[in-house]
C-alpha cells in the first residue's frame, strides 16, 4: 500500500503498451510476407465458420499450439491465394519488428519501486513466452504475470480479471488497469477496476499519474 493513494496495484498489458504498436508490426510482417491483411482476416473467419471456433482465441487460451495454428491458417491462405504460403517463421519476424516502449517500461519500474503492487495481464501464446519476455525485464517490473495461454482464459473475459485481482489479493477497486484495447479496459471497469486506455505514452503516463494522485515524475520514495 502506498500512503495517500487510492490505488494499491497497477495491472498492465504487455503488447502495445510496453512495446511499439502491435498493428504496425503485424501489418509490416504481412506485407513483407506477401500476405494481404484482408486475406488473413478472411482465412481466420473461414476457419471459424467451418470449425465453429475462433482459432486465434483458442491459440491465446493455450488450447491450440502455435504449429497447428499456423498450419491451419497457411492451408486456408494457400487455397484463397492459389499459392503456397509459409508461416512458420511469422513469430520470429513479428517480434523482430517490435520495439520496447521505454517510457512505459520506466514508469512501471518507478511505480514498483515506489511501493505499488504490479502485475502483467497479457493475451499471449504459450510458445511465444521466451520472445516477449526477452523484450523487457519482466521479473523486475512485475511481481505477477497472468498469461492467457497458461490460464485458459483471455481478455476481455471477466474471469481473467477476477483471477488477476485474486492472485494479487487486492480489491478490484484499488487496482488500476492499463491496456491499448478499449473493450479490455471496459471489462476491467465492469469488475470495479479503474482503467487507462493507452493511446500514446505521454497521454497514458499523464492519466496514470492522475489516477495515482501523482503530480510530478519522481516517485514518492524519491521526494
Amino acid at each position: 500500500m502506498v500512503a495517500g493513494s487510492a490505488i494499491d496495484a497497477v495491472v498492465c498489458d504487455f503488447g502495445g503498451v510496453l512495446t511499439s504498436p502491435l498493428a504496425h508490426s503485424f501489418r509490416d510482417v504481412c506485407e513483407r510476407s506477401g500476405i494481404p491483411l484482408e486475406a488473413l482476416g478472411a482465412a481466420l473467419a473461414a476457419i471459424g465458420q467451418r470449425d465453429g471456433v475462433q482459432l486465434l482465441h483458442e491459440l491465446e487460451c493455450g488450447r491450440v499450439c502455435e504449429a497447428d495454428f499456423f498450419t491451419a491458417v497457411a492451408d486456408e491462405l494457400a487455397v484463397a491465394l492459389d499459392r503456397d504460403v509459409v508461416m512458420h517463421d511469422f513469430p520470429a519476424r513479428y517480434f523482430a519488428s517490435l520495439t520496447p516502449n521505454e517510457p512505459m517500461i520506466e514508469l512501471i519500474a518507478e511505480l514498483r519501486g515506489a511501493g505499488y503492487r504490479t502485475a502483467c495481464l497479457t493475451n499471449n501464446v504459450r510458445e511465444w513466452q521466451p520472445l516477449w519476455q526477452a523484450m523487457a525485464p519482466i521479473d523486475e517490473l512485475f511481481e505477477l504475470v497472468v498469461d492467457s495461454a497458461f490460464v485458459g482464459m483471455r481478455k476481455p473475459d471477466r474471469e481473467i480479471y477476477e483471477l488477476t485481482v485474486q492472485r494479487l489479493d487486492v480489491p478490484a477497486e484499488r487496482c488500476l488497469f492499463i491496456d491499448d484495447i478499449a473493450v479490455n479496459c471496459a471489462a476491467a471497469r465492469e469488475i470495479g477496476m479503474q482503467a487507462v486506455l493507452y493511446r500514446e505514452h505521454d497521454q497514458a503516463i499523464a492519466e496514470i499519474r492522475a489516477a495515482l494522485g501523482q503530480l510530478s515524475e519522481p516517485s514518492r520514495s524519491q521526494r
